[in-house]
């Protein structure tokens, strides 16, 4: 079998899979897990062919056919697999497929599971089609089936008003970046004649480009919805209100990924515009520091992984601000690992304690007794978020931090010095706030004092054994830095001294001070509230727990809010700002003011002019005839005396008109 018939069939399978899935989830149940689990299993192990075939340093794999005649600019179903294709397709089929054999688990007793699995394969067929595809409007149509997917995937608790919110907030929030984005591929492809992406790089190599700066910042407004970078990531923290294996698979392998992929494959026509390089920077630099606080502050174990990503998004953006999408595409990867570890864990985690909140998680002793393989792949997967070397995420965080130094100090042309100060200095204070919010995470969860945690048994294997798995690209998957710079355009992705001092050198700072600030917090909350006043009956759900912890601390601290447990060293290490930051720093109410009730109002005005003056038209359209009906329907009495008469009268008014025109002329 030819490369390009299998790197037809990696995207294909899932989608077929989806499609039996949907028809067969009613009339054949048991067919329901297999076809979740089977196909993007299958197509991992065909993306691996496919890498293994493409060799990475090897010529990239092209092929493509005209879907149909489209004018001057054709439309093609077109393949381009590269070195960062053939990986990140791989990336994709992992956590596809270790999410699904975890939701065989986790969603077990769920009556929608399977249009949710049905959904997860459509989502992971458009990914791959993203990842492979040569054609700028054909990946268009797998961008925006992710749209439409996760719309779903998060409203899957439609009952619930957080759900539906959340996914109508995720919908348009990247709808209004996607909108920027489809003008601006269509004038890119004006300019290049194609909407093919190699005759796109060739048109930008010969200079062909008439309108970089526009088309750049146009393309960065639809990455910037769909990675969730600052402004337009507002909708990824509520996007938590899904099934926590979507907030694995949105957050590691799709979705968010697409954009920064999209970039990276598309470098050049950013690096044809110095500003939207800065632009990129200064929205990189933004997310990572604002994130990183903002997960400071947030009760929500789930929220807190969510900011964590959006600050590792704009890493990853940093790095293709200086013109490195090597180093972006790496941490892409090891971040993608990772990061669907920590929801996976955290998945277990919730389903043990029957809550999400850090501040009763802290309230619960023994926790990681209950959970031990959640407690350990935890563990490695926030060392490897804080960059602790010899973790992966040390490697990976440090090829970005040092081609931003690479940048900085003048030794390379591919992007301004400045996009390079400013990515630099962002992320080394992010390498501080991320080992902070990650100690803290840590602690809260796993050193909790008071109540037993509630027992519900053994988790599913199929949970427990997917953390594992994932535990080993988090903890080794850096130390393939050595033969990786051939499958990323020969980019040495070696540690450099400086950049690794510093950074590691905050990171455990800032993992330091927030143990410290820990210490000091629960001695002050013990001597307040004593820890082991919450005392529930082992039969107690953990609601329970959380009503009678509520209860003691509202006794002792009065109208404190209870997600701002003063034993939480978020709170003490943000001091003033954490009220804002545990908000968003109130963006959502920015957006509310400048766009949602603007909106509103125009409705408003809209309806009255609708009810009160176009409806005023139409009735009076309807009344006049009414009203010339009426007077002439008195006229009709029936009466064959009053219509003589009337004739008679007529015939009168008649004569004596005539005569007084005779008598006139």
């Amino acid at each position: 079998m030819t490369t390009t018939t299998l790197a037809v069939l990696v995207p294909l399978l899932p989608f077929l899979g989806a499609a039996a899935g949907l028809l067969l989830g009613r009339t054949a149940p048991g067919f329901v897990r297999p076809l979740a689990v089977l196909p993007p299993l299958t197509s991992l192990v065909l993306a691996v062919l496919v890498a293994v075939r493409q060799g990475g340093g090897g010529q990239a794999i092209d092929a493509s056919t005209e879907l149909t005649p489209t004018g001057s600019i054709p439309i093609e179903l077109a393949l381009h697999i590269d070195g960062f294709a053939a990986l990140v397709a791989v990336l994709v089929g992992v956590v596809a497929t270790c999410v699904q054999i975890y939701s065989t688990g986790y969603l077990r007793d769920d009556p929608r599971y399977p249009s949710y699995a049905a959904l997860v394969s459509l989502f992971t067929s458009a990914m791959l089609l993203v990842v492979y595809s040569g054609d700028l409007i054909v990946l268009l149509v797998g961008w925006e089936v992710m749209g439409i997917c996760s719309y779903f995937l998060v409203g899957h608790y439609w009952e619930t008003p957080e759900a539906r919110a959340a996914s109508i907030k995720a919908f348009l929030v990247t709808k209004l970046g996607d909108v920027p984005f489809l003008i601006g591929l269509f004038a890119l492809a004006t300019d290049a004649g194609s909407f093919q992406i190699t005759t796109v790089l060739d048109t930008v190599a010969s200079g062909g480009l008439h309108h970089p700066t526009l088309i750049a910042l146009l393309l960065l407004a639809g990455v910037a919805g769909k990675s969730a970078l600052f402004p337009l990531h507002t909708w990824l923290p509520d996007a938590m209100a899904g099934p926590t294996p979507v907030s694995a698979l949105i957050h590691a392998a799709t979705m968010v990924a697409a954009g920064i992929y999209f970039v990276a494959r598309l470098l050049p026509v950013f690096q044809a515009s110095s500003a939207a390089m800065v632009v990129l920077a200064v929205m990189a630099a933004v997310t990572m520091a604002g994130s990183g606080l903002a997960a400071l502050a947030q009760d929500d174990i789930k929220r807190v992984l969510a900011y964590s990503t959006i600050g590792q998004l704009g890493y990853m953006a940093g790095a293709l601000a200086v013109g490195d999408r090597g180093a972006a595409v790496f941490h892409l990867l090891a971040h993608g690992a990772f990061k669907a570890l920590l929801f996976l864990a955290a998945g277990v985690i919730i389903h043990a304690s029957g809550t999400n909140s850090l501040a009763v998680m802290t309230r619960m002793k023994d926790l990681r007794a209950r959970v031990p393989d959640a407690y350990w792949t935890m563990t490695v997967a926030l060392l490897a978020l804080a960059a602790i070397p010899p973790f992966s995420g040390f490697f990976s965080k440090e090829a970005v931090l040092g081609a931003a130094e690479h940048v900085a100090t003048g030794h390379t042309e591919h992007a301004p010095g400045a996009a390079g100060w400013i990515v630099l200095v962002a992320g080394l204070i992010t390498a501080v706030l991320t080992a902070a919010y990650a100690t803290r995470l840590w602690l809260l969860a796993f050193r909790g004092r008071g109540a037993e945690a509630p027992d519900h048994g053994r988790q599913p294997l199929t949970m427990t054994v997917v953390l594992w798995v994932l535990a080993v690209p988090s903890l080794a998957f850096g130390l393939a830095y050595g033969p990786l710079p051939d499958w990323f355009d020969g980019r040495d992705l070696t540690p450099v001294l400086t950049t690794s001092v510093l950074g590691t050198g905050l990171a455990l700072v800032g993992g330091l001070v927030t143990y410290g600030a820990w210490r000091h917090t629960s001695a002050m909350a013990a001597a307040r509230v004593p820890m082991g006043a919450v005392v529930a009956h082992p039969d107690a759900d953990a609601g329970a727990v959380e009503a009678e912890a509520i209860a003691l601390h509202e006794q002792a601290f009065g109208d404190v809010a209870y997600a701002a447990d003063p034993a939480d060293p978020g709170r003490l290490l943000l001091g003033p700002l954490h009220r804002h930051a545990a908000v968003g720093f109130h963006l959502d109410a920015v957006y509310t003011a400048l766009f949602v009730r603007p909106v509103q109002a125009g409705a408003v005005l809209v309806r009255f002019l609708d009810r009160e003056v176009v409806d005023t038209y139409v009735r009076g359209a309807g009344a006049l005839p009414r009203w010339l009906g009426a007077a002439v329907r008195r006229a009709q009495t029936g009466n064959v005396q009053t219509y003589v008469s009337a004739l008679l009268a007529g015939t009168v008014v008649l004569v004596v008109a005539a005569l007084l025109v005779a008598t006139g002329a």
